[in-house]
């Protein structure tokens, strides 16, 4: 049985979504849900599923990234992951943190990468007169929403959208992509899951 942490900034809907799909014969079992904001709802949700949680605030780091994350990794070393899965978790790791999880760790991203790594992808794809947008599950490699594909759905983009509207339907997306991916991963299968 693979152990996944997740790591959370927000109200950790895509971490529920992982949590849920964790059940049955599935390969794979939820052991941490971390966060850099220990006011993030996600980790309320991830406490009333019975999972472990941990919090390191990273505001008192100031720009010591790499004393954040060794605060960070305390918690995340002790739960002993197999996969490590960020879900809305809005901190550029290190590269040397990333180098620890290498072929370890994924991340979803809400944009058909390559195109639009980064902020703001929904505004950025309907400026370009898009005519879909989506989302993407990737290995984390050093460069930024850049490592390899492990999985993406396509979302049309509808007359009158708003970057909010498109918002909302890549998440539901995303809820259906990430559990798809994770289990594909825990099994050793590395071959991209495509949703429409």
């Amino acid at each position: 049985m693979k152990r996944v942490a997740i790591l959370i900034s927000g109200g950790g809907s895509n971490m529920v979504a992982l949590v849920e799909s964790m059940t049955g014969d599935h390969p794979a079992r939820a052991v941490l849900v971390a966060s850099n904001d220990p006011g993030a709802g996600g980790l309320a949700k991830a406490r009333a599923m019975g999972i472990a949680t941990a919090a390191v605030d990273h505001r008192p780091f100031g720009r010591d990234r790499a004393a954040f994350e060794a605060a960070l990794l305390e918690p995340i070393l002790a739960a002993r992951p197999d996969i490590l899965c960020l879900a809305g978790f809005m901190r550029v790791l290190t590269p040397g943190l990333v180098q620890r999880f290498a072929g370890r760790m994924l991340n979803i991203h809400p944009s058909l990468l390559p195109k639009y790594p980064g902020l703001h992808t929904h505004q950025r794809a309907l400026d370009a007169g898009d005519a879909e947008a989506g989302c993407t599950v990737h290995e984390v490699t050093a460069d930024l929403d850049a490592g390899p594909i492990l999985g993406q759905a396509r979302v049309p983009v509808l007359p009158g959208d708003s970057a909010d509207t498109l918002a909302a339907r890549v998440l539901a997306a995303e809820h259906r992509l990430y559990p798809a991916v994770l289990r594909r991963f825990a099994e050793g299968d590395r071959n991209p899951v495509l949703l429409d």
